[in-house]
């Protein structure tokens, strides 16, 4: 990467992967760059609030087992491996850190605490089933 590239994380197109809607994400560049094995990421809508079988609204608040949750990669720094920007990842949200930047909330991790990378559907080995 060149210095420019390295000076500041671009945001990539909304809804780019894991075949699920993606958060609105900014338009442009972040104002930040982030280092060694660290992850920006965008929280999910779905991962705040869902809805059990019956329709009853639970909210992102209530105590349930250790429930890990998505989020759309928007930054990464230059020794992330197996994580590319626009990517929904898996993490726990106990391993996380939040920030803010232009008023909007992301969430700060590490390489090493995301669980899993959703594959865009219909890929090679795609089995029909959804993350």
């Amino acid at each position: 990467m060149t210095a420019e590239q390295l000076a500041v994380a671009t945001v990539p197109q909304a809804g780019a992967a894991g075949g699920r809607a993606a958060p609105k994400l900014p338009e442009g560049p972040l104002p930040v760059r982030l280092l060694a094995d660290r992850l920006l990421v965008l929280l999910d809508a779905e991962s705040a609030e869902r809805r059990s079988a019956g329709g009853i609204l639970i909210p992102a608040t209530a105590a349930v087992g250790k429930r890990l949750a998505w989020a759309h990669v928007v930054a990464a720094g230059d020794s992330v491996r197996q994580v590319a920007l626009g990517e929904r990842v898996l993490f726990d949200p106990e391993d996380r850190a939040e920030v803010e930047i232009g008023g909007q909330t992301y969430l700060l991790l590490r390489e090493r605490n995301v669980h899993g990378v959703a594959e865009a559907p219909g890929g090679a080995d795609s089995t029909g089933q959804y993350l």
